[in-house]
């Protein structure tokens, strides 16, 4: 997820349980190598195994030299971007654009597979749109490449990330082809995880934005997937810490300035449904420095815990909050 699976991120996802994190999409045009952007993106210093890059672009020779570039830099597992709905990246026709040219998808996942002597993975949507679903053809075009795995994620790319996930597309994918397969798409509680698990045969689970102010989802989709039973939320404490920790490795990462403003929608995402969320928000927001940030976050935290030793999740509080705000 662009502008948000940044090495701190990932890192904290990892500790949290995730058995593997993709990199940010970097564009596999050698002309933008340089830029900050993308020497950020391809930063894994400290990052545990397995490290993960996501390449996308729709020229073949382009997408093998990145893939290239990348393992040179220490990437162990190259991962094809064909799912990405924004307009910037299908303009380029890339991302999901390329679900609608089966022969380009073909080039470029044959170009880059023996480009490199890492696994190559894949991610796409279930087809172009409703009317053109072609999720399994595309999956076995992965598999006939050499593709050593496939995350699929259960919407077109004109649906976006709206409407119901087809997770029975996922489940013919997973019937067509002999690949592992990653289901994707609104995986957002432990009884989800487990029934999209059952239902659609997948091999693993991918979660995308329900991470987002929720990185324990990953061990508490583990513990609920081996016990049957809910793990409690975290601790009002152990939450101000990974929340602390992950701010300080973000501003160490991304340098103060730019840290304090890209930490503002980690913040917002980490209070979203707890009390008190709409007020945190907005001193968030005034707040320019990372003292500052640290100082709110302490406070905030402090005034959860008179209320309970754990998270206190509440939907209703945060629309409530959200409209009087």
């Amino acid at each position: 997820m662009a502008g948000v699976t940044d090495r701190p991120f990932r890192m904290l996802c990892k500790r949290m349980g995730a058995g593997y994190a993709v990199s940010e999409m970097v564009s596999a045009d050698p002309r933008l190598r340089a830029t900050a952007k993308s020497l950020r993106r391809i930063d894994h210093a400290g990052e545990p195994a397995p490290v993960a890059v996501q390449i996308a672009g729709a020229d073949p020779a382009w997408m093998a030299d990145a893939a290239r570039y990348n393992v040179d830099r220490g990437a162990q597992i190259v991962d094809i971007n064909m799912g990405c709905p924004a307009k910037k990246v299908c303009n380029a026709a890339a991302g999901s654009a390329l679900l609608g040219n089966e022969p380009l998808v073909a080039a470029i996942l044959a170009a880059v597979v023996r480009a490199v002597d890492v696994p190559v993975t894949l991610k796409i949507r279930t087809g172009p749109a409703p009317d053109a679903r072609n999720a399994v053809a595309i999956a076995r075009i992965a598999q006939d490449a050499g593709i050593a795995a496939l995350a699929v994620h259960g919407r077109t790319r004109a649906c976006r990330f709206e409407g119901a996930v087809e997770y029975d597309t996922i489940r013919a994918v997973k019937a067509a082809v002999g690949l592992p397969i990653f289901a994707n798409g609104d995986i957002d509680t432990p009884e989800r995880a487990r029934a999209v698990l059952a239902h659609t045969g997948a091999d693993a689970l991918m979660i995308g934005r329900s991470a987002q102010g929720r990185p324990w989802i990953f061990r508490e989709i583990a513990h609920f997937l081996a016990t049957g039973l809910r793990l409690a939320p975290p601790t009002v404490a152990e939450a101000r810490t990974a929340i602390l920790e992950h701010l300080e490795d973000h501003y160490a990462f991304h340098g103060e300035d730019a840290g304090v403003r890209t930490a503002r929608k980690h913040l917002h995402w980490y209070t979203a449904e707890l009390a008190g969320a709409a007020g945190f928000r907005q001193r968030i927001n005034a707040a320019v420095t990372a003292v500052a940030q640290r100082t709110l976050v302490g406070d905030y935290f402090v005034q959860l815990a008179d209320a309970g030793d754990r998270l206190q999740y509440d939907p209703a509080q945060w629309r409530a909050e959200a409209l009087a705000a």
